[in-house]
C-alpha cells in the first residue's frame, strides 16, 4: 500500500495512441481499410491495390467516414486514378 506520499506518478497514455481499424475490405486484388486516430481524431482509409501495383492514402476529413470507405476511387486525386 501507498501513503499519499508514496503514490506513484500517474502515467499519461495520451503519448502513445495506436491506430485504430475501423473496418476492412478485401476483393478482387484490392484491400480497403478504414483507419482512426486516436491522439487526433481524424480517420483516413489505406488503399492498396495489388493489380495496379498502388498503395495510397485518403483523409476522410468533414466527408461521411463509410462513404470513403466504400467508394475510395471517388475521393482519390486525378493523379492516382489515372
Amino acid at each position: 500500500m501507498f501513503t499519499n506520499s508514496q503514490e506513484p506518478a500517474m502515467i499519461s497514455t495520451d503519448i502513445f495512441s495506436p491506430l485504430r481499424e475501423l473496418a476492412h475490405r478485401s476483393a478482387d486484388g484490392i484491400d480497403v481499410t478504414l483507419m482512426w486516430n486516436p491522439a487526433d481524431d481524424s480517420a483516413f482509409v489505406v488503399v492498396v491495390d495489388l493489380k495496379a501495383g498502388t498503395v495510397f492514402e485518403i483523409g476522410v476529413e468533414d466527408t461521411n467516414p463509410m462513404h470513403v470507405f466504400n467508394h475510395p476511387y471517388a475521393y482519390v486525386r486525378e493523379e492516382l486514378a489515372a
